[in-house]
């Protein structure tokens, strides 16, 4: 049998930039002038320090660990921009294994495909639907489904029968996507294969895509097929329905779910349906109903965790219940909870939301007095606060810090720190730091899109607002477009 190559660079918008979306001279001064270095300098010259390691200080121990890591990071960007090219078919198994998982562990799609068509070119390849169920779940959180399915006939173009697995992870990748017709389908066809039946997670998988969309009026027709298929539901399918209809704010069907739960007998109510429930109350403001719920689940056994507290934590402080929300903190302490990076970053976020920068920054200088590395939502927070109280040199003062430290920076981390010069009217750093997305490899999304749009509107640059837009929504469709076509046409070929 012949593999067809999976062209993963055919399939969609590239996550590199277009040629046309790399920024003119409409907003870059020209000086010929000596100038200090920017913040999104000294960003890049830190980062390139990082990569270096250090040879003071380092332990034997630590320098074996650390040069195997950069060998092994090496090694996934080798293949990586080998998947590229698409022309080896002798790397080493275990480099291009790793660079696999590690694209489907941080759901970065495109690269993704892109290694594992690389890794259907390998001599020692043997195709695996373990392999195939970690790809279309990938696709499935990604919205990808047409990939999801034309994966899935490469799979069975391979010869291979599909498990309950490969189904699964393909009743979610529709679902996650709306596409309930083709998920139901998916299920009835399941029905027709011995060793393929659907079981109680298979539809739990449908009715967490239910409630994510919320298409609530088809969970009592899964339920009802579930029953009439003999299948009982079990705990993790009653926590899912809880926390659906949870985060929806319908309260009378989560605390019936909770009922029918009970009564069932079979599947009881554990640390994930408290949870569910506090944060449903709690973040809805009805702070009583949260702490009656919090005594009942504690009546039932169910001791809290440390998420529990964080759920509590964020509900006081959304509230404005601030000495409550310490409290909370210093009850977490007795009981040896350490508060953890989420805990920080919930108390700074809604400090700065608020305006109160004087405690923002005492609980941030906190967290780092106590060891604990803040993260990309950390400076997320701080910048979003920071540009709310119109402080533009506090926010170059904390890019500063970010250049100094390993931090992994992401789209959202761009997204605020563009939104803060955009702004302010300062395009030029805007430009700048978009331009550095670039270089991080950080793609942009809708909202660096719509941020820079409005930002070139608000200082009248219509025409290069329009013409943005105009490129960035041709580029897309024209790229989905080819990118089918394309891969269709990978399929045709490779079977005859």
């Amino acid at each position: 049998m012949e593999i067809h190559p999976l062209v993963a660079s055919k399939l969609s918008w590239s996550s590199s930039f277009p040629s046309f979306l790399t920024l003119t001279k409409h907003s870059i001064k020209v000086s010929s002038e000596p100038v200090p270095p920017s913040s999104v300098q000294l960003l890049k010259a830190a980062k390139k320090r990082s990569l270096a390691p250090s040879s003071k200080g380092l332990q034997k121990e630590t320098k074996k660990d650390l040069s195997r890591i950069l060998r092994t990071e090496a090694a996934v960007k080798a293949v990586e921009r080998k998947a590229v090219s698409g022309k080896s078919n002798r790397l080493w198994p275990k480099a291009i294994l790793e660079a696999l998982v590690d694209a489907i562990g941080e759901n970065r799609w495109e690269t993704a495909l892109k290694i594992f068509g690389l890794l259907r070119k390998q001599q020692w390849y043997q195709p695996r639907c373990q392999t195939y169920t970690k790809l279309i779940v990938m696709l499935g959180k990604c919205k990808q489904p047409e990939k999801a399915s034309l994966l899935f006939e490469i799979l069975l173009s391979e010869g291979l029968s599909p498990t309950i697995d490969v189904y699964t992870a393909l009743v979610s990748a529709y679902g996650l996507s709306g596409l309930f017709d083709k998920a139901f389908s998916m299920i009835e066809e399941m029905k027709s294969i011995s060793n393929c039946k659907p079981d109680v997670y298979t539809y739990s998988v449908l009715i967490n895509c239910c409630t994510k969309l919320h298409r609530f009026d088809l969970i009592e027709t899964i339920l009802d097929e579930m029953s009439y298929m003999g299948i009982e539901c079990g705990t993790v399918t009653y926590n899912t329905i809880i926390d659906g209809y949870g985060k929806a704010k319908m309260y009378e069907l989560m605390e019936s779910a909770l009922n029918e739960m009970i009564e069932s007998g079979s599947s009881l109510p554990d640390i994930f349906t408290l949870n569910s429930f506090l944060w449903a109350y709690g973040n809805d403001n009805q702070i009583e109903k949260m702490e009656k719920w919090y005594n009942e689940f504690q009546l039932m056994g169910i001791k809290p965790d440390i998420k529990t507290f964080n759920i509590m934590v964020r509900s006081y402080g959304k509230s404005g219940m601030y000495e409550k929300m310490e409290s909370v903190m210093q009850f977490m302490q007795k009981r040896f909870f350490s508060p953890t990076i989420v805990t920080f970053n919930i108390v700074i976020e809604i400090f700065g939301k608020v305006g109160n920068i004087e405690k923002m920054e005492e609980v941030f200088q906190k967290m780092k007095h106590q060891g604990m590395k803040p993260n990309s939502i950390t400076y997320c927070s701080l910048v979003n606060s920071y540009n709310k109280a119109g402080n533009l040199s506090r926010i170059d003062c904390i890019l500063r810090q970010v250049a100094n430290s390993d931090v992994v920076l992401d789209t959202p981390f761009f997204n605020c720190v563009i939104n803060a010069y955009g702004q302010a009217g300062d395009v030029e750093k805007m430009d700048e730091f978009f331009l550095e997305m670039k270089e991080t490899k950080c793609k942009p999304d809708n909202i660096t899109f719509a941020t820079m749009i409005q930002a070139y509107n608000a200082q009248g640059m219509i025409e290069a607002a329009e013409d943005l837009e105009s490129k960035m929504f041709t580029a897309r469709e024209n790229s989905d477009i080819f990118a089918i076509t394309k891969f269709k046409a990978c399929l045709v070929t490779s079977n005859k």
